[in-house]
């Protein structure tokens, strides 16, 4: 059955007027995920990087600290970031209206007095011409409501993502959220490598991103726009290595669009928001693209797809 609109599922997020907001909070999320980098061992495709959605905001899931591990989560609901370790500290820092180098600070008191070590890169990622975080003082804003219906995108996407990551059995990542381009993602993968990246991402290392492209790969996420070609919150879609011909490929549903200036198609959110079954309306978008990507790539989808799975129910073999 359609599953119907819910405006606390799926809620309005103007971008002009959360603009602010979204870019400070963009930062914070890269100051923390930073602080995740500097101690995980490098995982193919920077997968040890991501933060992750989680019942009440995002977190960096437990980050090895040594003799004991330590944890770093946004909730947006009580509008609090917790840093916790497994020996049972804590602190809190208040999410509010501040700069970024206040909230730089703050964070690396709270590590501090747990005993850890905040020695990250203060340059933004794929940020051009990005304030170092302990000098802004430009990004200083947090609307609690529009932070928090931030969220709630973010969760209503995860699980359509989530049930979608299921019918694939080659590999594939987790639905996670990447700081740096601030997107929340999920990347399918043909088997094969690909040329390699020609790099060029604003304060990013090369060698990240053509690493990160190593294979041949059809992504798609959920980005909440910025200034740009596309201002105002969307989902996306890519192929990696781009196949001839998909540009001009035939997906649904009817307001997408494919974006000359991106490279990839785009899905304006309202289009979801409004439409009679949102969560139909973005899996469409999500299996129609994916099929122009591995249709005209040549993909071997007999042997990497299989049906969506079912709660409670083995997939048969």
């Amino acid at each position: 059955m359609p599953r119907p609109s819910d405006p606390n599922r799926w809620p309005d997020l103007p971008y002009a007027a959360w603009k602010e907001t979204r870019d400070t909070l963009h930062l914070w999320t890269q100051i923390v995920g930073k602080i995740r980098l500097k101690y995980e061992p490098w995982l193919n495709h920077s997968w040890h990087v991501p933060l992750y959605v989680t019942a009440r905001g995002l977190t960096t899931s437990p980050i090895p600290g040594g003799a004991r591990a330590f944890q770093i989560d946004f909730d947006f609901i009580d509008h609090l970031l917790w840093v916790r370790t497994s020996d049972g500290h804590l602190r809190q820092i208040i999410l509010a209206p501040k700069p970024v180098a206040d909230f730089y600070d703050e964070v690396g008191i709270a590590l501090a007095e747990l005993g850890l070590d905040m020695d990250i890169t203060t340059i933004p990622s794929e940020i051009p011409d990005g304030i170092p975080f302990d000098q802004d003082r430009t990004h200083a804003s947090y609307d609690p409501d529009h932070a928090n219906r931030f969220w709630r995108i973010l969760l209503s996407t995860h699980e359509v993502l989530s049930r979608f990551r299921t019918g694939f059995l080659g590999k594939v990542s987790p639905v996670h959220f990447f700081w740096g381009s601030f997107d929340l993602a999920v990347t399918r993968f043909s088997g094969r490598t690909a040329p390699l990246h020609p790099g060029g991402v604003p304060n990013l290392p090369d060698a990240v991103a053509r690493e990160a492209y190593s294979h041949e790969v059809s992504s798609a996420g959920f980005w909440p726009g910025s200034s740009g070609p596309v201002e105002y919150a969307a989902f996306y879609s890519y192929a990696y290595p781009t196949p001839d011909g998909f540009a001009a490929a035939s997906v649904r549903p009817a307001a997408a669009f494919f974006s000359k200036e991106l490279g990839e198609f785009i899905l304006p959110y309202d289009a979801v928001r409004t439409a009679t079954d949102p969560d139909q309306s973005l899996m469409e978008f999500l299996e129609s693209t994916y099929e122009a990507a591995a249709n005209l790539g040549s993909w071997d989808r007999i042997g990497l797809e299989c049906a969506l799975g079912a709660p409670g129910r083995p997939r048969l073999v």
